[in-house]
Parts: structure tokens; C-alpha cells; sequence
């Protein structure tokens, strides 16, 4: 807008003669209704909005125009997309408590694979049964957690033959070679 009112006055003007020939004036914009409009009312007003934009060609060459969305699936998920944010993004750890223990679960093996001590081995363990039991105890929304808890024991002692079946194949694989001492050497 311009400072100077004789011009904003003369804009004025024009605008409104303009509005009595039925024509539109340049860069004006249908008003947005009134906020006691009614619904149809601003239905009205959306749809004529829409239009105006087919018409202007603000909705020409968009990406992925006139194509199917990918990876819709055939079963209605409304959570589709955050769905395909948590894939394309490869996020970890989000979600309802139900599916990210589900997914610790079946991945527990090799997490504690990685741990080299028992202690450790049985506070990871221990930490997870806790947050699956946290998880049952709590009512909040999403799948129910049907995630069982793991009996510390039982993993210990898969861990420890996984580990020595590791060592068993590293042992069979690498040739034994004596050491020399350097002073022994001729």
C-alpha cells in the first residue's frame, strides 16, 4: 500500500467503480466470510477459492500430479502416514510402547550379543522386563502389549552358548600359531 491517501482515495475510486461494472479489480482477492458466517457460507467461499486458483493454474505441475499414492496398502490404517515419515525417515524408538517392544523383543538376541559381560547382560534384560511391565501397567491409547517379559536365567545362558559357539567358530576358522619369542628366534 501506498503512503500517500490522494492515491489510496483515487484506488479506492476505481476499485469501486469497477465493483459496479461487474468487474473484479486488479490483485483483489475474495473476502473471507465473516466469522458468524454459516457453514455453507464458507464452504461457498472455499469452493470459490479453489476454483479461482484451477483457473489461475496454481495446481499445474504439482509432483505427483494424477498419479496414485505409493505403498497405500488395501486395508484403511489412518496413521498411513506417519506410517511411511517413521520408514522413509528411519526412525527409532517412536511410537505406542505395544510396537516398539515387540520390535526390541524380537531384535533382544542381538542386542545382548553385543554386551560382553554377564552383569550387563542381566541389567539389560532386567531393564526391559520393567518397561514391558511399565507398559501393561499403563492405559494409555494404542495395541494392548502382549510382549512377553524374558526370564533373566534363560537369556544369560542362551548368551553365554551363542557366545561360545562365536568362539568355537572363530577358533576352527583362524589357524592356531605358536608364538616365538623374540630371544628364542635363530
Amino acid at each position: 500500500m501506498s503512503d500517500d491517501a490522494r492515491q489510496a482515495a483515487e484506488r479506492y475510486r476505481l476499485d469501486r467503480r469497477l465493483r459496479e461494472d461487474g468487474l473484479e479489480p486488479e490483485g483483489a482477492q475474495a473476502e473471507a466470510p465473516a466469522r458468524g458466517s454459516t457453514a455453507a457460507e464458507r464452504a461457498a467461499f472455499v469452493e470459490t477459492s479453489i476454483q479461482q486458483a484451477i483457473r489461475r493454474g496454481d495446481f499445474e505441475n504439482l509432483p505427483g500430479a494424477g498419479k496414485p499414492l505409493p505403498d497405500l496398502g488395501t486395508s484403511h490404517d489412518p496413521d498411513w502416514w506417519i506410517r511411511r515419515k517413521i520408514e522413509t525417515e528411519q526412525l527409532t524408538g517412536l511410537g505406542p510402547p505395544a510396537l516398539t517392544l515387540r520390535v526390541e523383543h524380537a531384535e533382544l538376541p542381538e542386542r545382548l550379543d553385543a554386551i560382553t559381560h554377564e552383569a550387563e547382560v542381566r541389567e539389560a534384560v532386567g531393564d526391559f522386563n520393567r518397561r514391558v511391565i511399565e507398559a501393561r501397567r499403563q492405559l494409555q491409547g494404542g495395541p494392548p502389549v502382549v510382549t512377553p517379559t524374558v526370564d533373566v536365567d534363560d537369556e544369560v545362558a542362551a548368551w553365554v552358548e551363542r557366545r561360545r559357539a562365536r568362539e568355537a567358530a572363530a577358533a576352527v576358522e583362524a589357524p592356531v600359531r605358536r608364538r616365538r619369542r623374540w630371544f628364542g628366534r635363530r
